[in-house]
């Protein structure tokens, strides 16, 4: 019910405002809703320390953390907008040629605020610092182990590091002798039980068995690749032996040279043919050609 009575009252408020607004149009002058819209130094001025002390009023608001998580997080939103439409009239400031406080103008209020790690601009301010899920955010994480430089690996690092040294103080060499005693201690006791219990003759029989496969095998493929062999140079005899098969060029070839000897023989007188034989002979050419 009362949350009723307080909607009706804001609404009542409200209304009471709009009429006071246009029974006196002539009230207190309302700051313009863009920086840009403002002429005026001395008015510029007015708007920013307006500003300033909306903002401080708020900051002071917003410590207490009885309001509730919704109002906290409200006045913490008013409170950027606020900063943010500041920066806006202090750059009109200068642009309207007075003084520039993003510089010299006092940043108290402004560094209440804490920022989280990169979400530049947004900062939360008094319990708006606290409210779930902003507390984790906030809290720093353990400083990680400085990192070692290669020099400071490099201290630790001496003979005993590569095992050098190792048997100077002749631990290592005791140890060793009595696990290799107890090693073949073992090995015995284990040779002589198999032995009792004829696992070794089995062992020895398998071997042998073994070995005369692998000599078969052996045996086998001998036979066969003598026999792969044989099969290869009874089929190279064969081929030597096949009379070569004239070609269709040689056939050519053969009856070009009967039709040229007819037609010496017809046309060329004896002289000439005798002529051509020795010319062919000093040439080194056949003298059938």
């Amino acid at each position: 019910m009362a949350r009723n009575q307080e909607k009706a009252m804001s609404k009542l408020s409200r209304w009471y405002s709009y009429q006071k607004d246009l029974l006196n149009p002539d009230g207190p002058p309302k700051r313009p809703y863009l920086a840009t819209q403002c002429n005026s130094l001395q008015a510029a001025e007015k708007w920013r320390l307006q500003i300033i002390k909306e903002i401080a009023r708020k900051v002071s608001q917003i410590q207490n953390a009885g309001l509730g998580e919704f109002r906290i997080r409200d006045l913490n939103d008013e409170i950027n907008k606020l900063i943010r439409e500041k920066g806006h009239w202090q750059d009109r400031i200068v642009e309207l040629g007075g003084p520039n406080y993003h510089k010299i103008g006092p940043k108290m209020l402004d560094h209440q605020g804490r920022e989280l790690p990169g979400n530049r601009g947004y900062k939360y301010f008094g319990a708006a610092k606290d409210l779930p899920g902003v507390r984790e955010l906030f809290e720093e994480e353990a400083p990680k182990p400085p990192r070692k430089t290669r020099a400071d690996l490099m201290k630790d690092i001496d003979a005993y590091y590569y095992g050098y040294l190792d048997d100077d103080d002749g631990i290592l060499v005791k140890l060793e002798a009595e696990a290799e005693a107890k090693a073949r201690k073992m090995a015995i006791e284990e040779w002589n039980l198999k032995k009792e219990t004829g696992e070794i003759d089995k062992m020895l029989e398998e071997d042998e068995r073994l070995e005369r496969e692998e000599e078969q095998k052996r045996k086998e493929e001998k036979r066969k690749r003598m026999e792969s062999d044989n099969e290869k140079e009874a089929e190279m005899e064969v081929e030597d032996s096949t009379p070569d098969i004239p070609s269709q060029q040689d056939v050519e070839l053969e009856l070009l040279r009967k039709k040229k000897m007819e037609l010496l023989q017809k046309y060329a007188s004896e002289d000439l043919q005798r002529s051509s034989q020795n010319a062919k002979a000093l040439l080194g050419l056949s003298l059938n050609i």
